[in-house]
């Protein structure tokens, strides 16, 4: 899991004018179901944007069904009409940028259910990744440093091990306008950053011992002011 590509801000304006010159390209070249689309390189040199802001874009349009990536391969149109399609993102573009609470919230739906998965479902090599990324945030603690990325590394971690990619992907979406909006916010006290490793340690230990209802129950502990922020409880 790459750090820079997590830690790039969401710029809204640009992922519509994306995705907006993405269908104008598949209706502009009669693209099929299962056409490849242009590399992202091609496709960021063609709208004048980043390769990053192309793989967001590209990562939103997979979540909704109207791609898919196949690694080493490519990016391919889903299985979908083009009257179906142009008509799905006409309303994704019609959509407005959610705001921070929201997505906060949506977090915190998605990883109660993300987390139960990754008891039942995790292999060895999801609990190196995640044991990678708990280890880089306690040093990052411990050292007095900001550990925000590395506190949703652990998490995003936690997403691939639920082996749903739905879920995976969406986590994917959310989580950049997450870290660059939680000092913003003052969501969490970083005073008791001390107390999220041992939370975060009691929750890689719930899915080790594969106990979903237990890893549910942590993660909820974990989340506790992000329950005060989003429902002031």
């Amino acid at each position: 899991m790459k750090l820079d590509i997590l830690t790039k801000t969401e710029n809204f304006d640009v992922q519509k004018h994306i995705i907006a010159s993405i269908r104008d390209l598949i209706n502009l070249k009669n693209l099929e179901p299962g056409d490849k689309l242009p590399s992202e390189r091609m496709l960021s040199e063609r709208f004048s944007v980043s390769r990053g802001n192309v793989r967001e874009a590209i990562q939103k349009l997979e979540f909704y069904g109207l791609l898919e990536s196949i690694p080493q391969s490519g990016t391919f149109v889903a299985n979908i009409g083009v009257i179906a399609m142009n008509g799905m993102i006409e309303d994704i573009l019609r959509l407005e940028a959610p705001d921070f609470k929201s997505l906060v919230e949506t977090r915190i739906l998605l990883e109660l259910k993300t987390v139960r998965l990754a008891a039942l479902r995790r292999t060895e090599d999801d609990l190196v990744e995640m044991k990678v990324a708990l280890e880089a945030f306690s040093k990052k603690v411990r050292n007095g440093e900001d550990a925000v990325q590395e506190d949703l590394l652990f998490h995003l971690a936690i997403a691939k091990a639920s082996g749903n990619s739905s879920m995976n992907t969406f986590m994917l979406i959310i989580t950049p306008e997450i870290i660059t909006n939680f000092a913003k916010y003052h969501v969490c006290d970083t005073s008791n950053a001390e107390v999220g490793i041992e939370e975060h340690n009691a929750i890689f230990k719930a899915i080790e011992d594969k106990n979903p209802q237990l890893a549910k129950k942590k993660m909820k502990e974990h989340f506790k002011e992000l329950y005060k922020y989003c429902y002031n409880v």
